[in-house]
């Protein structure tokens, strides 16, 4: 009782100073607040750096796909890379943070190897070898809202029907759901022609037949990727999740990811084993596949996975999420003069779709947070004034005793 009156005393010749000196403690509480916007927008500067680094990869893996890389090795390759390049960095720069490794913690690494890295990675390698790095980009504006609506059972997000910011979280989500299925089932015309397509001359039979097979191949090729898709993006959804619970219990991002990618490598290298048993898949060819694995290693399954997983324990899932619409900007900016790829009147319209949707979405999601930071600045304010009304109780009690 006698700590607790000294305490209160403290805050009380506290307070007393800072009245006295305004102008020091106005300084003060300036730089702390700039200090505090700083650390709000380092999330949001940290994930553009990262979509950047994405759309480089999509285009890279693009480019080495189509001149016959096996999906498996280059996996593998990308994860062992990541692995060898984050594990040096984990090791000493969280050696004296770091909790101890569990064997529950290592089977959340092992799952989350196989959602988040693996299987992932191979599914949105087939969907862009058969579809295209814009595409496939595109198709990536769907995980945000995937990801929230798997956060709803697991009570990650919550929505309020009664609330603009409930409605508007509801409205984003189906308008998404709508603009992916566009993209999915709606190709459409090119909107760039290509010059090939001036030299329209009278095509034999024979070969206008063999047109039409290509046609009807490359359509079903494009579904393919498609459902290569929407299989790579419930699993990347699911590591949003996935990682918000390992970043709990396990908060050191480098070892985690080296880990995860330790695992996500045996994986593939056991999946390839079984599968193929040509050895000489495994030979790299050319300075670009070369360039590919080391890029796609150390930034795309490294840093990246490092950033994603930091803005993740700071934001949340659907925070980090939000932001893959930008790597399908970022990457038409490379993919259609370099790679030459047509872009489609469905792909445009999908994607303006889905990027509507998840502006309602965001929105929702900005307003609730204002909301509860409104409602935690009015109970820090209750609790503000209950401790004053103590310190004057405390105050009178010491002038009545002797």
């Amino acid at each position: 009782m006698c700590y607790l009156i000294q305490e209160k005393k403290f805050f009380t010749y506290w307070s007393v100073y800072c009245s006295s000196s305004s102008s020091s403690s106005l300084i003060l509480l300036n730089s702390m607040a700039a200090i505090k916007s700083c650390e709000e927008w380092k999330p949001f500067f940290a994930m553009l750096t990262v979509d950047f680094a994405f759309a480089i990869v999509n285009i890279l893996l693009k480019k080495v796909l189509d001149e016959g890389i096996n999906h498996l090795v280059l996996i593998t390759y990308r994860l062992s890379i990541s692995a060898a390049f984050l594990g040096p960095i984990g090791y000493f720069w969280e050696r004296t943070t770091r909790p101890k490794l569990t064997f529950r913690i290592l089977c959340y690494l092992f799952v989350s190897a196989i959602v988040g890295a693996s299987l992932t990675q191979l599914f949105f390698l087939i969907g862009i070898q058969y579809t295209s790095a814009t595409f496939s980009c595109a198709f990536i504006n769907i995980v945000p809202v995937i990801t929230f609506i798997m956060a709803l059972p697991f009570r990650m997000e919550s929505v309020d029907i009664k609330s603009n910011s409930g409605r508007a979280k509801i409205v984003g989500t189906v308008v998404c759901v709508g603009g992916a299925m566009v993209l999915t089932l709606y190709k459409g015309m090119p909107l760039f022609d290509r010059p090939q397509s001036q030299t329209t001359v009278s095509i034999p039979q024979a070969m206008e037949h063999s047109i039409k097979l290509s046609y009807s191949k490359k359509a079903e090729r494009w579904t393919i990727g498609c459902v290569a898709l929407i299989v790579g993006t419930l699993l990347w959804s699911s590591w949003f999740l996935l990682q918000s619970n390992i970043g709990k219990r396990y908060p050191c991002q480098y070892s985690s990811t080296a880990i995860m990618s330790f695992f996500g490598a045996i994986q593939s290298a056991i999946l390839c084993l079984s599968t193929e048993r040509n050895f000489s898949i495994w030979v790299l060819k050319g300075k670009l596949e070369i360039i590919t694995v080391l890029y796609a290693g150390m930034v795309g399954s490294g840093l990246c996975y490092v950033g994603m997983s930091w803005c993740v324990k700071k934001r949340g899932p659907v925070f980090t999420s939000a932001f893959s619409p930008l790597v399908q900007i970022m990457a038409a900016m490379f993919d259609i003069p370099i790679l030459h790829e047509d872009l489609h009147l469905g792909s445009l319209l999908g994607s303006i779709i889905v990027i509507i949707g998840l502006y309602f979405l965001l929105w929702g999601k900005n307003k609730e947070m204002q909301n509860h930071a409104i409602k935690v600045a009015q109970e820090a304010e209750e609790m503000k004034e209950q401790e004053s009304q103590l310190q004057v109780m405390t105050v009178s009690c010491d002038s009545r005793c002797p």
